[in-house]
């Protein structure tokens, strides 16, 4: 797509392929061999037709990108590593520092970032000096509300908050969250109680963030309730639409309306250049000495750039502004230049400015929908006049080239937002045709000019209303376009590599049937490979998952089929594990059936994070304990099992279960509690504690199982070796109250798995429980510090694997 026909010969342009290069390096830390051969591929098609020079001058890029990509990883893990290594995490602290980043609203609050000179908590870990920080600012009866409402780049603060290292979910199979963990430098998160400003800012950036907190302010203060997130969404960028509305846009393809996209930039810019031209060629003595439209350019330079800090900075609209600058900059300069040209220096701006930039997901979605828009939307666009007709007569233009420059678009990040949804929003390409002129036409030019209009309150009232009208129709063209999505699985690093050759083998060798049938026939391939490797026959293997302070394991059995124990959960906090670990690793192993869902016992950090997990996914059997209902525990867990029961799922129980069975072609043995629940026990006391064997290897799980359920199964099981297994999942996350060193003595494992979080205020693991573990001689893994951990046998050898080596 980087090819030009020009006097019949292909013309590249340099600077595109080194934008993309350098933008590839950063990508090999996370999949090298794809990047490898992909680059390498990619380098003997320019070869070919005569580019050396450009292979060579690709090749350093790529290095290059890559060198600094991995530094900068690699000095955030150390950070990282040493502050998790302090302890004491979550820890009541005070923090001194200075606001980093534009402050956004989210959730009645503002999320902060700030780098912090200084750290102290109490009774904690020692102080962290010169890390970035992320707190959340509750607005409401905060002393000092108005003022804390426009913060600004530059204020420094001093907040008394309550901190940890952030989570971040690191499974097998389910993508590297480091790179993006490094692009954002975020050491430690939480929620401030008092935030106090000690110095206000100045400069450029400063005024900008309080112009940004204005517009908010009038925002809130004049359009209705249910359509001011819509507004700031559109004018700054901030994404805190009801999950509803969120649901509705994304299924609908309509996100990008909401978002402030590159090509609202581009409007806005573009717009801004052409009414300045208006205004000068009016003018005789300027129209007569000069060109009206060189000097209109130089003055959409500043507005490009003032406008892309004011919408938030995001990816697509930073790269927009150099795109536009790059134009803008060639008309004032009475220049020419191509598109692509100007997508290569804002692709080669950008890395060099952020060496991680490939890891923001909005300006790899931009760049990838402007090459579409580039390369494919006038050859849709003819297809479709001559194929789409009704009667006699084509489609009129006004249908077909929306259509085109859609599905231009679409057809680009189609790959990308795979990784992003288990659905594409096909459904989409209709809507764009209806729901576009309303956003750009009306509601986004309605909602800037509202920003301008707070010293003339009738206008600004009136405004408001009229944008409001547009935002509810956009809406309402979401949510009646969300039937079209179509499912589909996460593609594999290898998949995104073919598509990758596939466009560049169509731009460089000009074969189009040959590479888009070679790419087909690749990822077809790949994905029959993705789905033996998920699931894999004749081997056990059992992923402990990283879910943070909770329990969840993916059990694959030796005929292929699986079972999902427990789903994590963050209690009081917005994060749904389910969504952000168990969901993406079920789909990067195509797991769309299951052989049963366990929940070990009905607590929150085990069942909150099934609802999600398990949305997409359909269990053979829901193994519950019966204890919550017979309780009558209500909220996610009743919900859970409602959901269940409605789709069919049988619910079982102790009397059901205890005893042996072979299910996917292993035994698994339901230990407790036999035969039912113990009256007057807790939860932790009534886990499903089951082992499961293959040939001469064992795994017992015991959920939150304490002293009391322990002794149970020692007095029962101990003399016939029942308990014992290689592997031993920790009960109760590593407490203290379990673990018993008679325990061990009974299990005698080799291998012991506990699964914590890096931020629990309950101090898991317990150091008595490690200090017995090592006493025993068993090998020690956790979530908290190695990722998930993966354990497979064939029935004899024990082979493990974890994200983080020990």
């Amino acid at each position: 797509m980087a090819v030009e026909q020009s006097s019949g010969s292909a013309r590249i342009d340099p600077i595109l392929w080194v934008g993309f290069a350098s933008c590839a390096g950063a990508l090999a830390t996370t999949a090298p061999v794809t990047t490898l051969v992909v680059s390498l591929v990619s380098g003997l098609l320019l070869a070919r037709v005569g580019a050396r020079w450009l292979v060579l001058c690709a090749a350093l890029a790529l290095t290059v990108g890559w060198a600094r990509a991995h530094f900068t990883v690699a000095r955030y893990e150390s950070a990282r590593s040493s502050t998790i290594d302090s302890g004491g995490w979550p820890a009541r602290c005070t923090a001194r520092g200075t606001v980093s980043r534009s402050p956004t609203m989210l959730g009645g609050g503002l999320r902060l970032e700030v780098d912090a000179v200084e750290v102290r908590c109490r009774d904690g870990p020692s102080p962290v000096v010169r890390g970035r920080i992320t707190m959340h600012v509750p607005l409401d009866g905060q002393d000092g509300e108005a003022s804390l409402a426009r913060l600004a780049r530059g204020d420094e603060i001093s907040a008394m908050a309550s901190l940890a290292p952030p989570y971040r979910f690191w499974n097998d199979g389910a993508g590297d969250p480091r790179p993006l963990s490094a692009r954002r430098g975020v050491i430690l998160s939480g929620g401030a109680e008092d935030v106090v400003i000690e110095h206000e800012g100045a400069g450029v950036a400063w005024a900008i963030d309080r112009a940004r907190a204005h517009v908010r302010q009038r925002i809130l203060a004049t359009f209705p309730s249910d359509t001011a997130a819509m507004a700031r969404a559109l004018v700054l960028g901030e994404d805190d639409l009801p999950e509803q509305d969120q649901h509705a846009f994304r299924r609908s393809g309509l996100a990008h309306l909401l978002a402030v996209s590159g090509m609202h930039l581009v409007l806005v810019v573009m717009g801004f250049a052409a009414a300045i031209r208006a205004l000068l060629v009016r003018i005789p003595a300027v129209a007569a000495r000069t060109d009206p439209a060189r000097i209109a350019s130089a003055a959409g330079l500043p507005v490009a750039w003032i406008y892309a800090e004011i919408a938030g900075g995001s990816g697509s609209a930073v790269r927009a502004a150099w795109m536009c600058t790059v134009a803008l900059l060639a008309r004032a300069l009475a220049r020419r230049t191509a598109p692509w040209r100007a997508l290569g220096l804002s692709l080669v701006a950008m890395s060099l400015v952020d060496p991680l930039v490939a890891f923001d997901l909005s300006f790899i979605l931009s760049a990838l929908a402007t090459s579409g828009l580039v390369a494919l939307a006038r050859p849709l666009e003819a297809q479709m006049t001559a194929r789409l007709r009704i009667g006699e007569r084509g489609l009129p233009v006004f249908i077909v080239r929306p259509l085109a420059t859609t599905a231009a678009a679409t057809i680009a990040c189609a790959p990308v937002l795979a990784t992003m949804a288990p659905e594409l929003p096909l459904s989409g390409l209709v809507a764009n045709v209806v729901a576009v002129p309303l956003g750009e036409a009306a509601a986004l030019p309605l909602c800037l000019v509202h920003a301008l209009l707070a010293a003339w309150p009738a206008a600004e009232s009136g405004c408001a209303w009229a944008a409001s009208g547009a935002l509810l129709l956009v809406r309402l063209v979401a949510r009646a376009f969300t039937w079209g999505a179509l499912p589909v699985p996460p593609p594999t690093a290898g998949q995104l590599g073919a598509f990758a050759l596939s466009a560049a083998g169509i731009a460089l060798g000009g074969r189009r049937r040959l590479w888009l049938g070679l790419g087909a026939v690749a990822i077809v391939l790949l994905e029959i490979v993705a789905r033996m490797r998920g699931a894999p026959h004749g081997v056990l293997r059992v992923t402990f998952l990283d879910v943070g302070q909770g329990d969840s394991a993916l059990v694959d059995l030796p005929d292929g089929s699986a079972i999902l124990v427990d789903g994590g959960g963050l209690v009081g906090s917005p994060i749904d594990v389910g969504e952000r670990a168990v969901a993406p690793l079920l789909a990067a192993r195509r797991r769309g059936k299951l052989a049963a869902a366990v929940l070990s016992h009905p607590h929150p950090d085990h069942y909150l994070g099934l609802a999600a997990g398990l949305a997409r996914v359909t269990p053979g059997a829901f193994w519950d304990t019966g204890q919550g209902e017979a309780e009558g525990t209500s909220g996610a867990y009743a919900a859970l099992l409602a959901d269940l029961r409605g789709r069919g799922v049988p619910v079982l129980g102790p009397a059901d279960l205890c005893g042996a069975r072979r299910i996917g072609g292993a035994v698994i043995e339901v230990l407790a509690p036999c035969p039912d629940v113990v009256p007057d026990r807790g939860a932790n006391d009534n886990s499903f504690v089951f082992r499961i064997r293959f040939g001469e290897r064992a795994v017992l799980f015991t959920g939150d199982a304490e002293h009391e359920e322990e002794a149970d199964l020692i007095e029962r099981l101990r003399a016939k070796d029942g308990l014992r297994a290689d592997v031993l999942k920790i009960g109760h996350h590593g407490s203290r109250t379990s673990s018993s060193p008679a325990l061990l003595e009974a299990v005698s494992p080799s291998l012991a798995v506990i699964s914590c979080g890096v931020r629990n205020r309950f101090g898991h693991p317990h150091a008595p429980t490690l200090e017995t573990l090592d006493r025993a001689g068993v090998r020690v893994l956790r979530t908290d510090r190695h990722g998930s951990v993966v354990v497979t046998t064939d029935g004899r050898s024990l082979d493990v694997k974890t994200m983080v080596d020990p």
